[in-house]
């Protein structure tokens, strides 16, 4: 297994990315828009390579690996970023590579085609192959629920029947939900004889399938850990800067300890992050890793975007600071492919731990 450091390149990734979010993406200027996709920011990211960082060179993509993503996401976690780099370039992404599309592949690298599963944002990735949409031929009947990045795809991959399609999103009938994160929509699908093109059958389109939810479930775990680091940073300053009683509400204990857990919860969540998307980029244990790294870091994210609303004291309780922003991410991104306790009983059942 792959070390949990970074390597050189994944810092110099990490800063160069820093700094463009830094300068166009504010979450504070983001509570006043009603637009849940930052397309000018999606387009910057695609000409930054990022898009197709998982797409082979031959491909028009970057030829780089999951441990990359994860430092994207890392990043765009902690600006909140309203982008669909989840859903479009790792869990989509992953499945055209199982499925070897390369024109397909090319469009979502350049940004100009983004592509989307459609499954339910909360399905677990070690949940049985039971599609809700039919094939007739090359025409899907049915309706899926609650899909994250469908908003604004112009390709959907739709498992169906007993296959997985891609399907013009234009022809599909998208109804925007009720989301807690507003920046992260999901989407309810319908079908009624829509056309599509076959990309892979039976265990072929399973297994496609499958591996793209996996690693949508590891590589969450690094968004999750830039979420919390937001938090702790930010609520740090905060305590060093706001005074009560003539003193900074960071030297009372009460909210130093609080602070100190958060830390070492934040650490530790890293550390898990990395060694799933190791095991993503080695393609070993992902199945483990991915239960583990949800089973963590979910609650992590949701403990320090918590604190962070709580130590801002009556700033935090209000929709100008962007604390509450963290905490729907947060909130949601814990019961994206499969709540925690989904995960602990995979884990359990991995492990060979004999259930109560």
């Amino acid at each position: 297994m792959t070390g949990l450091l970074y390597s050189e390149v994944e810092s110099e990734l990490r800063a160069e990315l820093r700094a463009m979010l830094r300068q166009h993406s504010d979450p504070a200027a983001r509570i006043e828009r009603d637009d849940s996709v930052d397309a000018d920011l999606w387009r910057r990211l695609a000409d930054m390579g990022l898009a197709g960082l998982l797409v082979p060179e031959e491909s028009g993509g970057a030829g780089a690996g999951p441990r990359e993503a994860a430092v994207v996401l890392e990043e765009l976690g902690r600006a909140v970023a309203p982008v669909p780099y989840l859903g479009c370039a790792v869990v989509a992404g992953t499945a055209l590579l199982s499925c070897g599309e390369p024109d397909l592949l090319a469009g979502l690298a350049a940004g100009e085609r983004p592509v989307a599963l459609a499954v339910p944002f909360a399905g677990p990735p070690s949940g049985p192959w039971s599609p809700t949409v039919t094939a007739a031929g090359d025409r899907l009947t049915g309706s899926v629920r609650a899909v994250a990045d469908a908003i604004t795809a112009e390709i959907l991959l739709v498992p169906a029947g007993s296959g997985l399609f891609a399907v013009e999103a234009r022809r599909v009938r998208r109804e925007q939900c009720t989301s807690l994160d507003e920046t992260r929509r999901l989407c309810d699908l319908s079908f009624d004889g829509t056309p599509g093109r076959l990309l892979a059958e039976g265990s072929d389109a399973e297994t496609a399938v499958r591996d793209a939810l996996l690693a949508g479930a590891a590589l969450l775990a690094s968004e999750q850990v830039g979420v919390a680091e937001w938090c702790l940073d930010t609520t740090v300053e905060h305590a060093r800067a706001r005074y009560q009683f003539g003193r900074p509400i960071g030297s009372f204990q009460a909210v130093k300890h609080r602070l100190a857990d958060v830390w070492v919860a934040v650490t530790q969540a890293r550390a898990v992050a990395r060694y799933a998307a190791s095991a993503v980029a080695e393609k070993s244990e992902v199945d483990l890793a991915a239960a583990l790294a949800q089973a963590h870091c979910s609650g992590v994210a949701v403990e320090a975007a918590e604190a962070c609303v709580q130590l801002h004291g009556g700033i935090g309780m209000t929709w100008e600071h962007p604390a509450h922003l963290y905490l729907k991410r947060a909130r949601s991104a814990a019961l994206a492919y499969g709540a925690a306790d989904v995960h602990r009983a995979r884990l359990a059942e991995l492990v060979d731990l004999p259930s109560a």
